[in-house]
């Protein structure tokens, strides 16, 4: 099984130790191997207000975190930067950990940064956040440029060229199509749901979904509840005590060192756990959904995880993204169908997009 979209590495930089089953974690090695996963993209995420040196900053830091990470426990985990590295690690009985970047800020406008990162083992950027940046217009705002910015489509381009995957979650629409029409290979939404069952703007509509089937690009289920149902968090009371974690995380974010502070955050995750929330049905919605447009070969799992401040009821953490396998096959998916939504497409889409860098060359 593989996810196209893990936070882990901002949890790093919060002092997490990944090599322990911590009670709060959404995603560590012991949760890893629970689930049965053989690998997942860890994302370098970068707030869209932070200015682009301390992004860049930032995002090195993650990267650091990220390689330390491995490092400590070698038996465990192993760096993967392409489908054969996952292979080869998955016969040594080790998780890959691939790298992906959040938000292009940590870029700079330049194309050199970008190939820097490559080096470094990112395999996938994700244009936007919530934020319009020098790339592109986001799903949050959408007004800088009216999709792509005009570096946006040298970024594109060279991004084509090394074997990188455009990753348009968060994108706005006006972005997802000039991402289409210029990309020479697949594009990947790593963690969006369905715009047609739950109507948040960062969601898919129908056409995008089937565009990315026609052009063999994927998209990857995330299982943030606000983007499964439209139900969640709209009582007042429960889209205050939203309101109320997003400061409550904030101020552990800024010092988790402090133990009053990560005691008010592990307080509030456990009032979160309370709230009413979609489940693994829900989800295995939004895979029918999607499945249904884009065809069975281009649908996947990017569960957010460790970027969310809530999972799905009864989906926890990653050791029970088994749970989805289940029902899959309660409604009648194939084994076969259910390891491409598991992780196959994934891989297959990370090859297509490999391949058609090597074509270029």
């Amino acid at each position: 099984m593989y996810d196209s979209h893990m936070d882990t590495p901002s949890q790093l930089l919060r002092l997490r130790d990944p090599g322990l089953d911590n009670a709060y974690a959404q995603v560590d090695f012991p949760k890893l191997r629970r689930g049965g996963m053989d690998g997942a993209f860890f994302a370098l995420y970068t707030p869209a207000q932070m200015a682009p040196d301390a992004a860049t900053r930032y995002a090195l830091q993650m990267l650091s975190a990220t390689y330390d990470a491995v490092e400590a426990h070698p038996e465990e985990v192993s760096l993967a930067f392409s489908p054969q590295d996952a292979d080869k690690a998955r016969k040594n009985g080790r998780i890959s950990l691939f790298l992906g970047m959040e938000n292009a800020s940590p870029i700079q406008e330049s194309l050199a940064l970008l190939r820097t990162f490559y080096r470094m083992g990112v395999r996938y950027l994700t244009l936007t956040h919530n934020g319009d940046n020098a790339v592109a217009d986001s799903a949050a705002e959408g007004k800088r440029w009216g999709g792509l910015s005009p570096f946006g489509r040298e970024v594109v381009a060279e991004m084509n060229r090394l074997g990188m995957m455009v990753d348009l979650s968060h994108a706005a629409d006006s972005t997802f199509w000039d991402c289409l029409k210029l990309s020479r290979a697949p594009i990947v939404a790593t963690h969006s749901c369905c715009r047609a069952l739950c109507g948040h703007r960062r969601n898919l509509t129908d056409e995008m979904l089937q565009a990315l089937g026609e052009s063999d690009g994927y998209v990857g289920i995330n299982f943030y509840p606000s983007f499964l149902s439209d139900d969640f968090g709209k009582d007042p009371a429960d889209a205050a005590l939203l309101d109320e974690a997003d400061a409550v995380e904030a101020a552990f974010i800024r010092n988790p060192a402090d133990p009053e502070r990560v005691e008010a955050w592990h307080r509030m995750q456990d009032r979160l756990r309370e709230l009413p929330r979609p489940g693994v049905k829900e989800i295995v919605d939004h895979v029918d959904h999607a499945v249904s447009l884009a065809g069975i070969d281009h649908v996947g799992l990017g569960s957010d995880y460790d970027g969310i401040l809530v999972a799905p009821e009864g989906m926890e953490d990653v050791s029970k993204i088994g749970c989805i396998a289940q029902e899959m096959a309660r409604r009648g998916y194939s084994s076969r169908d259910i390891e491409k939504v598991t992780g196959k497409n994934l891989m297959d889409v990370f090859r297509r997009v490999i391949k058609a860098a090597e074509s270029m060359c």
